[in-house]
């Protein structure tokens, strides 16, 4: 069993993660030029201004923020219930200057920051606040997944706009090791290899993932990575995060292959584990 200080521990981790993502998010828009706002992203139907709507959406409604409704038509790019819920925030503040945004997240989180602090969550399994609860998340989802949010929309921004950077912090560790989790899931629901099948995921910086596929056809992590896989794939840290967020697939020798060539085409071909 868990030790319940050892759990309280990683929520607290997060919540530390997630400060540092935003400040470092903050330091990005902060810096853009009035025409990098209008610039498209690899988000289909989001310019830079929309991501950043997108964040200041959900970092308002987590600090108490008042829950917003739109009509927002009938858009290509949203194809889900969650794609309506986040095209709301872009909606909404469609008319808005950027700056007024921008300060909008910086108020938020600073609030959200102080609400955490004076009452630090401590069960991991209790629900999320408003929203986030009723769609069924617990505290561990929503503090687990913020730093993610951020981190991969301040990237987002950052090749819209041409500065590459942001891959040596907190957050970019937090996004990729979170990732990589995914890697036992994509090999059994997603590849469907045969029985016994091994694969190695090593993306630089974060603990090599080993999977199989278990008799009952599903991927199963292993303890330790085997001599011999079936196949291995190495890429550096912004190949592996574009490809699991689904931003964009590697290209031409940004993944490292050893073994099966024609396996190792099918995972990275499936390997988004984010919309």
């Amino acid at each position: 069993m868990a030790d319940p200080r050892e759990l309280a521990t990683h929520l607290t981790t997060y919540v530390d993660t997630w400060r540092q993502a935003v400040r470092h998010f903050l330091a990005v828009v902060d810096d853009l030029a009035e025409d990098e706002w209008a610039l498209p992203t690899d988000l289909p139907g989001w310019d830079v201004k929309a991501v950043v709507s997108h964040i200041a959406h959900l970092e308002s409604l987590l600090a108490g923020g008042p829950e917003e409704t739109a009509d927002i038509g009938a858009p290509p790019h949203v194809t889900s219930p969650m794609g309506q819920f986040t095209e709301i925030g872009v909606v909404t503040r469609r008319d808005r200057s950027p700056a007024s945004i921008v300060e909008e997240i910086r108020s938020a989180t600073e609030a959200r920051s102080k609400q955490l602090a004076a009452e630090p969550p401590t069960d991991p399994a209790a629900p999320a606040p408003g929203l986030f609860g009723l769609i069924g998340w617990t505290q561990r989802t929503l503090l687990r997944n913020r730093p993610l949010d951020v981190w991969m929309h301040e990237q987002d921004i950052r090749r819209a706009v041409g500065r590459p950077g942001g891959m040596d912090t907190p957050g970019a560790q937090h996004v990729a090791d979170y990732l990589s989790e995914g890697f036992p899931y994509v090999l059994g629901k997603r590849v469907k290899p045969p029985v016994g099948t091994t694969a190695v995921l090593a993306v630089e910086g974060s603990p090599e993932v080993a999977a199989t596929i278990g008799d009952d056809g599903r991927g199963q992590r292993l303890p330790e990575s085997p001599a011999e896989p079936d196949v291995r794939l190495a890429m550096d840290r912004a190949t592996f995060t574009n490809a699991a967020g689904g931003r964009r697939a590697p290209g031409e020798g940004e993944v490292a292959v050893t073994g099966d060539a024609d396996l190792a085409a099918r995972i990275i071909e499936n390997i988004a584990t984010t919309p």
